[in-house]
């Protein structure tokens, strides 16, 4: 059984003729992975940042141990901890890379060519139809954007008639 689009979609949510809902909702499961794929992809840049940050600030306090008389405690971390790997012979920006390359960047490849062979590229139909399914069981919902309905400046995001 195939979904009726909704007046109210944008042309690019839309389902093209003839595509089952199962297949939108294979896709809509695949566009679900690879989001969390994205999400593991911020966390390992937060990693990798975080961990840039907490090495910058140990060599300040490396800094303000001398500073402080400490010369043994400073020449100790500077040493052991100061830069070091956080694999045998990688640093963070090499997870980051190989993460990447490796992984991300061929999950990406593989949900896009999904969508372009059997949605002509379309994204988020799954999303779009289901978010039709809750407006009109909730009118205070609606699809968003574009002339349709405008954003309310003021406390939460909300859209506006």
């Amino acid at each position: 059984m195939t979904a009726a689009p909704s007046s109210e979609q944008l042309p690019e949510h839309q389902r093209p003729d003839g595509v089952s809902d199962e297949t939108i909702k294979a896709l809509g499961t695949l566009s679900e992975a690879f989001e969390a794929v994205e999400s593991a992809r911020g966390f390992l840049y937060t990693f990798h940042r975080t961990t840039g940050t907490a090495d910058l600030a140990l060599g300040k306090a490396i800094d303000e141990l001398r500073g402080a008389g400490h010369d043994d405690l400073a020449s100790r971390l500077e040493q052991e901890l100061l830069g070091r790997n956080i694999l045998q012979g990688r640093w963070t920006f090499q997870l980051v890379e190989e993460y990447d390359q490796n992984y991300y960047s061929v999950f990406q490849e593989l949900e896009r060519s999904a969508r372009e062979e059997l949605v002509e590229g379309r994204r988020h139909i799954y999303e779009a139809e289901d978010e039709g399914a809750r407006a009109h069981a909730r009118p205070s919902t609606s699809h968003g954007p574009a002339g349709r309905r405008r954003r309310s400046s003021v406390g939460p995001a909300r859209w506006l008639p």
